[in-house]
């Protein structure tokens, strides 16, 4: 059988080492030997002897996601094999997180991980409880981590002297050490009479990075 279909980026190839890779632009491949953690749903194929246990956050963690939807819900996946990691063809990416790093990512963001790293849901200081998605997840330790973002992400570097402001809807992560706030860029009257739409964003202010991705999240409607 012959097709373009059948290229050599398209094959799977056999295992090097364990860890993760990108199996190209779109999905991300685990060869596991031992554990992984990854987001619940995201797995799309695997094969080898593994095993998918939903990995629970306890009372707090429920309650944040209950409240926000933005939560990090997680499996650890066991044994020896490999798995593909996607979420609706969006584009992937890994960062190799290093001792001392500290990363915040919305939890929609995440892909999978190296069990290295240790995770932390907290919410965004300076952001109270408007506004949504205002708790995230924060890495530390050492390892990979897999992100996956819609589009191709916008990385904004963050001064003292010059904070950025983000769509709250848009904001894929940024450096843990900023300091955040909310920032609201219409008075209540503009917004009464019909504004930008954009009437409250997330401040960073301090040294390091924001990711940005080129579109906002958009619900899906439930099915009937």
């Amino acid at each position: 059988m012959k097709s373009d279909l059948f290229a050599s980026e398209n094959l799977a190839q056999a295992p090097s080492a364990p860890g993760m890779e990108l199996q190209n632009a779109k999905s991300v491949k685990y060869t596991v030997n031992g554990e992984m953690l990854a987001r619940q749903g995201a797995m799309i194929a695997f094969r080898g002897n593994l095993q998918f246990e939903r990995k629970s956050q306890g009372i707090g963690g429920m309650l944040k996601r209950a409240v926000t939807g933005e939560g990090l819900a997680l499996m650890a996946v066991r044994g020896q094999g490999e798995a593909w990691f996607a979420h609706q063809a969006g584009n992937c990416f890994i960062v190799d997180i290093e001792h001392g790093d500290a990363l915040t990512i919305n939890g929609r963001n995440v892909l999978c991980f190296d069990p290295t790293l240790s995770y932390e849901i907290k919410m965004v200081k300076g952001a109270g409880m408007t506004g949504g998605g205002l708790f995230n997840s924060v890495f530390t330790g050492y390892g990979k981590l897999a992100l996956v973002c819609d589009g191709n992400p916008i990385i904004i570097p963050v001064t003292a002297q010059s904070p950025v402001y983000v769509d709250t809807d848009a904001v894929v992560g940024w450096s843990a050490q900023l300091e955040t706030g909310l920032h609201r860029s219409q008075s209540v009257g503009s917004m009464i009479r019909g504004g930008s739409g954009e009437a409250v964003q997330l401040m960073l202010r301090g040294e390091g990075f924001v990711i940005v991705r080129p579109s906002e999240v958009t619900e899906t409607p439930a099915a009937h």
